[in-house]
């Protein structure tokens, strides 16, 4: 007996996606062309120039982060004193996510980094990740991560959380269930 597709007992497995199939091949090309790169410019040059590029963008970055970190602190701390909520973020995380690339040791790394870095390049990278995750939401099916996310967000009209409780009105005589509520 051979167990396959058209084996009755036992479901498909369901497609691997686009992502999951070319992801480990795109980093492993990635991988590959910032070696090569490395070694024409030190082939141009020589390998001191090199390890200072990559020094360079090591130190650059972990400026970047730090002073992105804190002020992404400092923002969450002022909202908190004003006893609001805080703000969108202003680009602090794709400020941190350019420094992470410019401290990845590589020239691709270091040029995408310092491309997030510019204010036109964030705006255009915020609103392409906010589409894409709404359209993610929408399209999650029941069950999955993606719905469990999308339930969490029950909003009010004006985008606040709307925090409470819920109260049932049973009768006197209905039975009750027999389990502690999880608030006590």
């Amino acid at each position: 007996m051979t167990i396959g597709a058209s084996d009755p007992g036992h479901p498909t497995r369901p497609r691997r996606s686009r992502v999951r199939t070319f992801l480990p091949l795109g980093i492993a090309a990635w991988l590959v062309l910032e070696i090569w790169l490395l070694t024409v410019v030190a082939g141009a040059t020589n390998g001191f120039t090199v390890f200072l590029l990559l020094l360079a963008g090591l130190v650059l970055g972990a400026v970047v982060v730090k002073r992105a970190g804190r002020r992404a602190f400092q923002n969450l701390n002022e909202a908190l004193q004003r006893g609001g909520t805080p703000a969108g973020g202003g680009g602090n995380g794709l400020t941190m996510l350019g420094g992470l690339f410019l401290m990845v040791p590589g020239l691709i790394s270091d040029a995408a980094g310092l491309l997030l870095l510019l204010p036109p390049v964030q705006k255009a990278v915020g609103r392409f990740a906010e589409r894409t995750v709404d359209r993610k939401l929408r399209e999650a099916t029941p069950g999955s991560l993606g719905d469990a996310f999308q339930q969490a967000r029950i909003h009010r009209p004006d985008g606040k959380v709307v925090q409470g409780d819920v109260i049932r009105d049973e009768p006197e005589g209905a039975p009750r269930d027999p389990r502690p509520p999880l608030n006590r």
